[in-house]
């Protein structure tokens, strides 16, 4: 049995997020369409653009690691946008729809900080300075997304979706 290293666990964790940025890239412009509220089409429509970036940032990890861009099927991000895409038919129309699309988003957020926060770790204890730049910046635009998510439900989404039920 081979003994795998730091560095493999390294090269599949980015591969995995990599793929993960693909589907999510794919899924917002749904999300866009799906939500109600111009502020939170537009805050989808900003993270499609930070997260093509982000795809980039992860193309020159692997071009300073030697390696082939390429993605390894990451099935929370399938299961989390399964959610999402649940979320968008059950309630659209809804008054609670931006409400289930914020909290999809979020969902998506978090798990991409995991990743990112422990990619970024590694990467300065393997001494890779330059991709532990590069995670560094995505990590904190996943941060500054989810924290702008938290204020679109706090200001409107949440006392919208409420709001409509003490009136029916």
């Amino acid at each position: 049995m081979v003994s795998k290293t730091l560095d493999d666990l390294f090269l599949d964790t980015l591969k995995d997020i990599y793929y993960a940025e693909r589907k999510i890239l794919k899924a917002l412009p749904k999300m866009a369409r799906g939500a109600t509220s111009p502020e939170l089409k537009a805050a989808f429509e900003k993270h499609r653009d930070e997260t093509q970036g982000q795809i980039e940032r992860l193309q020159q990890i692997f071009e300073l690691l030697g390696k082939r861009a390429v993605g390894k099927t990451c099935a929370a991000i399938e299961g989390i946008l399964e959610e999402g895409e649940d979320i968008l038919e059950e309630y659209k129309g809804s008054p609670a729809l931006d409400a289930g699309l914020i909290s999809s988003a979020q969902a998506v957020e978090h798990y991409e900080m995991t990743r990112y926060g422990t990619l970024h770790r590694w990467a300065q204890d393997l001494g890779m300075s330059e991709a532990a730049k590069l995670l560094a910046e995505t990590l904190a635009e996943e941060k500054s997304t989810d924290k702008a998510l938290t204020g679109l439900a706090d200001t409107s989404a949440n006392a919208k979706a409420k709001a409509k039920k003490a009136a029916a």
